[in-house]
């Protein structure tokens, strides 16, 4: 080798002895940055204030109720969660103990939203525990009510402030967001029973014989986990046991079960089943905020029930089954995000007035609504002939991750197919955005009943939807689902 060479040799040596001792020097700080800086997160924002009111208004949900509350047997909240993607993208749900929004409130607090914070309707999904032990609040199913004026003006004041509450609650969630992990899973839960297709009495006859309540069910517990995220590092390439206890603490916890909130039937203040379930989760997990809706659970209920001791063993075996799903490896959720909300008008068949008239003579909720539409009638004003605006909302968490949100009593039909269609892993949530009536499936439109009309519940002109109502929502799901970049796992059939 000549001097030539030699010369070279040395010089690739001092280049990578130098570029050597460079990266020595800086490996501290590379070590020091933030976890933060090699993957992004979501942000999330969470909030919740107490609602229980504090004067004796009219209790929500059952006719057969003759007078207001007299009391709190637990408390009624508002919940709020605040997501935002890796690329600034936002949505807010809002959890609640009531029976359901009704539109004109839903509108109300969707125009402040969006004034102030900006977040379009598609990114704002109002959902609620349906608890038939929640307030009356304004418009909604005041016909089953027997309210005098002064009640009326307690539940108009309430509802106002109501709203108010609500829309500082979003603000506030959307104030505190900080960096965090989102998981998905899936349980089961097993007090829910198809109401049309077994006798309540009945129910624990067959169990005690080891036979399964008759008719379509979902046992599904949908469960979306927020972790929370240090965004530190202990300098030495690894995270110490205090910032690895830190990277897994439950924020807060998302689960949806189809079951009506109906164990309770007497004048107190109460989340039902689902509060005292939230309550549960909240105790196996301290400083948790765990978050209830409803599914589509129009034709189930809690059975047996009536018992404070039912509606507390429900809730216990709710949190249990959100327990199993938190103990086991759930599915991350990239910080990704879209929403999608699609409106349609669903035709129905209005009432004919020798009907109504014979109905007006009754004191009882059937009476109120038919003297209400004849006196409309009679003035003039026109019956409607369809509901305007059904609301179809989808949001994409991640890329895989469907949650559809349908509006009014929906029953369980509509969350069995949704999920054969779009994947078992497809989260559906009942009564969000307007609580406006039952939302039948074909079959239960075919086999009539309560769940396939009750307009005179929801003061509708109406006794019948028209026979497409399956066939239209559906349809709307998949342009809602298409807006948001998922394919269907099964063909849709009408």
């Amino acid at each position: 080798m000549n001097r030539r060479q030699w010369l070279r040799w040395i010089g690739w040596g001092w280049c990578l002895l130098s570029l050597l001792a460079y990266g020595l020097a800086n490996l501290p700080v590379w070590a020091e940055q933030p976890a933060l800086a090699a993957e992004t997160y979501w942000k999330v924002g969470l909030a919740q204030v107490k609602i229980t009111p504090e004067k004796p208004i009219w209790l929500a949900g059952y006719a057969a109720r003759t007078k207001p509350a007299e009391g709190v047997l637990d408390d009624l909240w508002i919940k709020v969660l605040a997501l935002e993607s890796a690329d600034g993208r936002r949505a807010v749900l809002v959890t609640s103990d009531l029976v359901g929004f009704p539109r004109d409130l839903a509108d109300r607090i969707a125009a402040a939203v969006k004034e102030r914070f900006h977040l379009d309707r598609s990114a704002l999904m109002l959902t609620c525990s349906h608890t038939h032990s929640g307030p009356v609040l304004k418009n909604a199913l005041w016909d089953i009510y027997p309210l005098d004026d002064q009640q009326k003006q307690l539940i108009t004041e309430y509802t106002t402030w109501l709203e108010k509450k609500i829309v500082e609650c979003i603000g506030q969630a959307i104030g505190s967001m900080e960096p965090a992990r989102l998981e998905a899973g899936e349980g089961q839960c097993h007090f829910a029973v198809n109401r049309r297709n077994n006798k309540e009495a009945e129910v624990e006859k067959l169990r005690a014989e080891g036979q399964s309540p008759k008719g379509p069910t979902d046992p599904t517990v949908f469960v979306l986990a927020v972790r929370k995220v240090s965004g530190k590092s202990s300098g030495n390439g690894a995270s110490s046991k205090q910032e690895q206890a830190e990277a897994s603490t439950l924020r807060a916890v998302v689960f949806g079960y189809a079951c009506h909130n109906t164990t309770l039937a007497d004048y107190l203040w109460s989340g039902d089943y689902a509060g005292f379930a939230q309550i549960g989760v909240q105790e196996k997990y301290p400083g948790t905020q765990a978050m209830f809706y409803i599914g589509c659970g129009a034709d189930q209920n809690p059975i047996p029930r009536r018992k404070v001791e039912l509606a507390k063993q429900y809730g216990r075996q709710l949190a249990d089954a959100v327990a199993e799903v938190l103990s086991k490896p759930m599915r991350p959720i990239e910080p990704t995000l879209a929403t999608a909300w699609v409106e349609i008008p669903l035709a129905w068949e209005p009432p004919k007035e020798e009907d109504l008239k014979k109905l007006s003579s009754q004191e009882n909720y059937q009476g109120r609504w038919a003297r209400r539409l004849l006196a409309e009638r009679a003035e003039g004003k026109p019956w409607a002939t369809a509901y305007p605006a059904y609301p179809v909302q989808v949001w994409r968490l991640g890329q895989k991750q469907l949650w559809i949100a349908l509006g009014g009593e929906v029953v369980v039909d509509y969350q069995i197919r949704l999920r054969e269609i779009y994947g078992p892993a497809t989260w559906v949530a009942g009564y969000a955005n307007d609580d406006m009536a039952y939302i039948p499936s074909h079959r239960v439109w075919q086999e009539g009943g309560y769940e396939a009309g009750a307009f005179s519940v929801y003061g509708h002109p109406a006794v019948r939807w028209a026979e497409s109502i399956e066939t239209d929502i559906l349809q709307a799901v998949q342009r809602a689902v298409q807006a948001v970049g998922i394919k269907p796992q099964a063909t849709f059939q009408k």
